[in-house]
């Protein structure tokens, strides 16, 4: 029997080798609009091997000290953001890597974004009403001075009533981009949140970049202060992320990337499935301000 565990080893260590020094750095928490509480982030972090994440919940930063708390030493919880921001008109958004969670300027402006949200889905509540889709409010557990309120809560608050099958299925027959309860968010004009980022110690990286970026576009960003590019995220297709990976390499980036992981209900967002190196950690963690 013990001249079988050297080839048990070489058995999980092959099984493991891609995930070996991997690092997610796009993951969300119940403390925006994900279905996984930090806690268990954390455990299916070390059941799939990665040796970092970072907690980007969209316009908070609460869920990141109880991730910390609930992480061993062999993995590391870097503290991040999702933030919702505008360029040209557009939604785009912003990760904030290694920022300081006391920031003040910084947590003033994620804390008039969360009330924006509670806004909007209230407003949305209203719409659906007028529709006569009713849902029971009072239902959604949710700290709105902390957590960050969004179509999920409301898809949520669809299945509890009955007028949905799924989140899916809410979103598909409700609450999709054109559905007459779709209201924006507010945003962040971008050139302020890469300001806000940067003030807070962090690095700033552009989250899930659109098909329709150009090199002209991005470098405009990167002089006003954007550090790195997400490359590996959900949905990227594989020539997408090389012409990213060689966009950044060009312009002196970083580069960024991880799962986008919600929960359990998207499997091609699974915690570990998309995410960057060791090396490339260290080259973006360099660009944060003591």
């Amino acid at each position: 029997m013990p001249r079988r565990q050297p080839f048990t080893k070489l058995c999980r260590q092959i099984a493991q080798g891609t995930s070996r020094g991997r690092c997610d750095l796009h993951v969300h928490t119940t403390a925006s609009d994900g279905a996984y509480a930090p806690a268990e982030v954390v455990d299916l972090a070390l059941r799939s091997g990665l040796t970092a994440i970072s907690i980007t919940d969209h316009d908070t930063t609460v869920g990141i000290a109880a991730a910390r708390r609930a992480a061993p030493p062999g993995l590391e919880t870097i503290s991040g953001v999702e933030i919702t921001a505008e360029h040209e008109g557009r939604e785009v958004h912003l990760l904030g890597y290694f920022i300081r969670l006391d920031d003040l300027p910084l947590g003033a402006a994620l804390a008039r974004l969360r009330r924006g949200r509670i806004e909007r889905f209230f407003a949305m509540i209203s719409l659906l009403a007028r529709s006569g889709v009713h849902v029971d409010a009072t239902q959604s557990h949710s700290d709105g001075e902390t957590q960050s309120l969004g179509r999920r809560h409301l898809a949520e608050l669809l299945v509890r009533a009955g007028r949905a099958q799924t989140l899916r299925d809410a979103f598909t027959r409700y609450l999709h981009d054109r559905s007459p309860a779709a209201l924006p968010k507010l945003r962040l004009p971008i050139f302020e949140a890469l300001h806000l980022v940067r003030a807070a110690g962090g690095v700033a990286s552009f989250a899930h970049p659109p098909y329709d970026l150009t090199l002209e576009r991005l470098d405009q960003l990167h002089r006003a202060g954007m550090q790195a590019v997400e490359v590996e995220y959900h949905g990227s297709r594989p020539r997408w992320t090389r012409q990213l990976r060689e966009w950044a390499h060009e312009l002196g980036m970083a580069i960024t990337g991880g799962s986008d992981c919600h929960g359990p209900d998207e499997p091609g967002r699974v915690l570990g499935s998309r995410g960057i190196d060791a090396d490339e950690l260290e080259t973006l963690r360099r660009l944060a301000s003591p």
